[in-house]
Order: structure tokens, then C-alpha cells, then sequence
């Protein structure tokens, strides 16, 4: 940004009233982009200076001050909640909106704004697709004790830290750096794994590139603790893109790195009681400590990100640093689907500027309109066409408008053993019934569903995952034709049972039943299919496809039941349609489906 362009940005802020004197000026150059190209092109740099000497900036009121780590007051944040920022433009995740450098948007018809993305069309392949297999596979699977490990490892108390101490030592000694390397995947044979989700009915596969634990899973050109250099010693994200796309399926990557300035303090602290009382996680290790060590050369910072004050901003070296390799991953792997693990798009400009980048890129090869899918959380209405709305562990509870998606996980999103161990066909996971109502459920309101399973460390998935996938397949291959490129009908079902709608509201599906309906209808709008959640007991009553019925469905002309050429038998009242199945029953009868051809 020129001089004049800065001084326009400060009068208008002076103008608007926004900060009250004094203003830390340093760091409206920084928000502006006047810093150094140095401090943003280099995190590396900023996480190799001594900790004394690096300096952070937090909001103190209406002004935004600088500030130095104290260790006294040290304590680790979590998730992050940063204030909205004094600055033109406003701010998300404690980033300004501002771009600091020009053209990180590329070139084509979007802008790094809300009302520029708003121009978005969600593609037709997502919509058909509809279902998905999450492949969320990271080191933090190495101890089998599922999620957050990472985190919690160095949380004294937690169940996660007291497995950290039987099975590899005190995290001073052995820290989270060390599971990486142990990350092989040995045993990895992603062609059989791939024909496994295919065979389950995806359409759509995702692959973790990074968690908030700082490992890349991919060859990133910005990022050194990454697969091709540590653990499996390969691109892992490059092997899964080429195989999803040999296989027929569209391929999408979900980035979680956004939080790792928050959420992996923990790795900075130290015990309070015992026999390592204040001695230091492996967290305050440098690179130059690493000589001789098998990490050498590699700078834990990079991996925990620096120790800062509970209050600090994102430094602007960590937000760049996010964005590159955000961007480099696409660039190397085309991504048909970018997911967020953040509400609305994570850390301000690099968010917006990615978002922007990654839909004209596509533009720019696909005649103009962007053919790709982003993910975030928690979008309010009026921003629902820009993005598709994910909803984590959830469902809604009415139609949408705009296609959505619901991810869930068959467990943990960390592999966690103890669900396997559990007895039973298929130990503690979700029962594949629950998966498919929840599939039903979602695709009925105009979404798509993702269903995570978590792999283990050496590259394989256990046996209760494969018979969960083996049955949601066998399901899929009868009646998958109710979910692939449907669309919502005029009304998403009806029953006696309500689903909630929100974030981790999924365990609602499980009072789903047989007299639980769900609508789903092709394109021309000539078939609609009927899914009862569960096997009905010989007879159903429609009351939505009734002659009189608001939803004014047309005349029925026939009725299948999709499985078998049996007959049905049925009529069409004023009230309802009226279906009684044939003596028939296959072997996953989790749900029925009915194909009823109407005419108008």
C-alpha cells in the first residue's frame, strides 16, 4: 500500500471515530501493510526470535497496544476469542478484513468481500453427489486415545496426559513433535481403502490437511513439519487426490490450522505438582536446540506456534504464513472442496482473500463460474449464498433454501481404540441404521452428508469400520437412486418425531423411526421417493402426497418400492397415499424407499 493510501486509511478512521487517541500507529502500519515484507513473509523468522524479545499487540480498550510475553501471567487460551478490532474495515479472529498487500485475491470476478462472494452459485456435482467419506487422519491418531490428543497431552490431569505418561513419557521428554515422526502409516494402502468408500456409496471424499496441531499433510512449500518430510515421508493429500479422482469421486481437502496460535498453548506450560513441577514442555524447545536430535534443523515453534500473552493478536507473520500455505495447497492439489473448521472464514484477510483466490481460480478454468465448494460454520442467513453452510455433529430442523452440508463421525475424529474394543458387531461406532437416517435426514432438507472414519496410525482402518461401511454400501446400492441427484421436494417428510437443529444436536436422529418420512425427488420433479427410517410393518399412509394435501403432489400413477419387482398395492385418497408393501425384506433393511411417479 502507497503512502497516500495509508494516510487516506488513517483519516478515515480518525474521521469515523473508530479509536480514540492514543492509537498504536505501528500497528495500523502493520494492519495496512507498511510493515516490512519480512515480517510477513516470515513466520519462521518471528518464531526463531528469542521470546524475549518478540513482540505481540492486544486491544487494551479502544487501543490496540504492544505487548511482551509475561511469564508470570502466561496462561493457554484455547479456541480463541478475539475482540472486534478498531480498524477500517473491521476485523474477524482478531485479523483486520484489510488486505495488507494487493493481489492475493488473483484476478476474476470476486473480491475479498462478503457482498462480492454473495455472487457464488453452488455447482450442480455437489448437489448430486450428496454423500461423502472424511478420511480425518493426522498424528494425533498415533496414541489411539482420540480427539484433541495433541492438546491435551499437556493438560496435567487430563486422561490424555496420564496416557502420555504410561505409554511414552512425560511430554518434557516426549512431546507431541516426537508422535509425528511415528506417524508412518506403514501399512497404508489407499487404493483399497478408496475402492472401500467407493463401494460405500461416496461420491465425495475429504482428507485432513491439517489439524490444529500445526502438521501439513501434504509437500508444503510454506511449512516444514509436513508428511513428505516427517512420518509417512510423502504426500499424503497429493496420493489421496489423484486416487479419489482415478476412482470417479470428487476430492476436497478440510484445513484446521487456523486455530493452532490458540488452541496448542498448552504445549508452552509446564506441570504444577510432582516431579516435574515447572520444568518446560517440549513446547519452549528452539531449533537450535535440535542439534543431534532427529529433528534437527526443524523449529518446534513452527509446529506449537510461539508462547504469547492470553490476549494476543494473530502476528501478521502467522496470519501470511496460514494464507500461503492455504494457497499452495491449492494450487498443488485442485481441491474440488475447501472446509474451514471455523466460524465464518477464518483470520480476517486471509480468509477473504483465500476464498476469493480459490472461486477465480476455478472461474478461470471453468468458463467463468466458480465449480468449487468452501465450508465454514455458524454463517448467518444473510450470507448463505456465499459459502455452504456446514453444520458440525448436526442436522436442521426445517428446508433449506441453500444447500448445506452435516458432517458427522462414526466416533471420535481421532481414531480412539476404545470404541473398537467395546463389544458388540460394531463396538462403540454409530450403527450404520443411525448413519443412513442421518443421511436421509440431511439430503430430504438439501444437504450433503459427510461421514468421517477415523483411521489408525499405521495407515489401516479396523474391521468394525470396514462391516459399517460394507452395510451403509449394501443400502446404497439399493436405493441409492432416493439420494444421488435428488432434490428437496415441496415438504423434506413427516412423522412424530422432531429432529434439533444446530451444532452437535445429531444424537436427535436416533429416535427416528419407520413412521419417521423423509421426501427426496429427481430433477424433473416427475418421481418422488418416499424413505421411511426403518422397515414399515406392512402399510403406510402418506398424508403429504394426498389428493387435498397442501403440498398438492398430482395424481400418483405408480408405486415401487425400490429392492424388488414385486408388486405394491395402493391408492390415492383425498388424505393420503395409501401403500401396502409386498412380502419382502433385504438384507439392510435400515430404511424402505417408495418411487412414486406423479403426474401433474
Amino acid at each position: 500500500m502507497r503512502r497516500r493510501s495509508f494516510v487516506k486509511l488513517v483519516g478515515g478512521v480518525a474521521a469515523a471515530g473508530a479509536v480514540s487517541a492514543p492509537f498504536d500507529f505501528a500497528f495500523a502500519r502493520a494492519a495496512s501493510g507498511l510493515q516490512r515484507a519480512s515480517r510477513l513473509d516470515s513466520y519462521a523468522a518471528f518464531c526463531a526470535t528469542p521470546a524475549a524479545r518478540r513482540v505481540f499487540h492486544a486491544l487494551r480498550g479502544s487501543r490496540i497496544a504492544r505487548e511482551k510475553l509475561n511469564e508470570a501471567q502466561w496462561r493457554p487460551t484455547e479456541w480463541g476469542h478475539p475482540p472486534a478490532l478498531p480498524v477500517p474495515g473491521g476485523s474477524w479472529d482478531g485479523v483486520p478484513m484489510e488486505a495488507p498487500l494487493p493481489d492475493l485475491a488473483g484476478s476474476g470476478p470476486y473480491q475479498p468481500t462478503w457482498d462480492s462472494l454473495l455472487q457464488y452459485e453452488c455447482p450442480d456435482w455437489y448437489r448430486d453427489a450428496k454423500f461423502g467419506i472424511w478420511n480425518h487422519w493426522s498424528p494425533q491418531c498415533v496414541a489411539e486415545d482420540g480427539d484433541w490428543y495433541a492438546r491435551n497431552m499437556y493438560v496435567q490431569g487430563s486422561p490424555q496426559y496420564a496416557w502420555q505418561l504410561d505409554h511414552y513419557g512425560h511430554p518434557s521428554r516426549f512431546g507431541y513433535k516426537d508422535l509425528c515422526a511415528q506417524w508412518t502409516l506403514l501399512d497404508w494402502q489407499p487404493e483399497r481403502l478408496m475402492e472401500l468408500y467407493q463401494r460405500a456409496g461416496a461420491r465425495l471424499f475429504l482428507a485432513l490437511a491439517n489439524h490444529h496441531d500445526g502438521f501439513d499433510a501434504w509437500n508444503s512449500a510454506h511449512h516444514p513439519w509436513n508428511a513428505h518430510n516427517i512420518g509417512p515421508r510423502r504426500d499424503v493429500i497429493g496420493t489421496w487426490a489423484a486416487l479419489a479422482r482415478k476412482s470417479g469421486l470428487r476430492f476436497g481437502v478440510t484445513v484446521h490450522g487456523a486455530r493452532n496460535w490458540w488452541w496448542f498453548q498448552t504445549a508452552h506450560g509446564a506441570d504444577k505438582t510432582g516431579r516435574y513441577a515447572g520444568v518446560p514442555y517440549d513446547g519452549a524447545l528452539t531449533r537450535a536446540q535440535g542439534t543431534g536430535e532427529w529433528w534437527d534443523g526443524y523449529d518446534p515453534q513452527q509446529l506449537y506456534g510461539p508462547k504469547h500473552p492470553a490476549d494476543a493478536l494473530p502476528d501478521a507473520s502467522y496470519v501470511k504464513n496460514f494464507y500461503d500455505r492455504t494457497r499452495d495447497l491449492i494450487d498443488q492439489h485442485d481441491p474440488d472442496l475447501l472446509y474451514f473448521d471455523n466460524s465464518l472464514l477464518p483470520l480476517g484477510w486471509a480468509g477473504m482473500c483465500l476464498a476469493a483466490y480459490y472461486y477465480n481460480r476455478s472461474a478461470a478454468r471453468h468458463g467463468g463460474k466458480a465449480d468449487k465448494v468452501i465450508n465454514v460454520k455458524q454463517v448467518p442467513p444473510r450470507l448463505l449464498g456465499a459459502v455452504v453452510a456446514d453444520i458440525e455433529r448436526g442436522l436442521s430442523g426445517e428446508l433449506l433454501e441453500h444447500p448445506w452440508q452435516s458432517e458427522t463421525c462414526i466416533g471420535q475424529w481421532h481414531y480412539l481404540r476404545a470404541l473398537y474394543d467395546r463389544p458388540g458387531e460394531f463396538g462403540g461406532y454409530m450403527h450404520p441404521r443411525e448413519a443412513i437416517h442421518w443421511m436421509a435426514d440431511t439430503v430430504s432438507k438439501n444437504g450433503t452428508f459427510i461421514l468421517n472414519i477415523p483411521g489408525k496410525p499405521d495407515g489401516t482402518i479396523d474391521r468394525k469400520e470396514e462391516l459399517i461401511l460394507q452395510k451403509i454400501g449394501a443400502w446404497m446400492a439399493v436405493n441409492g437412486e432416493a439420494i444421488y441427484a435428488t432434490r428437496p421436494w415441496k415438504v423434506y417428510g413427516e412423522g412424530p418425531s422432531a429432529i434439533r437443529s444446530g451444532s452437535f444436536q445429531g444424537n436427535t436422529v436416533q429416535q427416528l423411526s419407520a413412521k419417521d418420512i423423509r421426501y427426496t425427488r429427481n430433477k424433473a420433479g416427475t418421481i418422488v421417493y418416499a424413505i421411511a427410517l426403518g422397515w414399515p410393518d406392512g402399510r403406510m399412509a402418506l398424508s403429504a402426497l394426498g389428493k387435498d394435501a397442501p403440498s398438492r403432489p398430482g395424481r400418483v400413477e405408480r408405486v415401487e418400492l425400490l429392492g424388488t419387482r414385486l408388486p405394491t398395492v395402493w391408492r390415492q385418497t383425498a388424505s393420503s397415499l395409501e401403500v401396502t408393501l409386498p412380502e419382502f425384506r433385504p438384507d439392510s433393511d435400515y430404511a424402505a424407499a417408495l418411487k412414486i411417479h406423479l403426474t401433474a
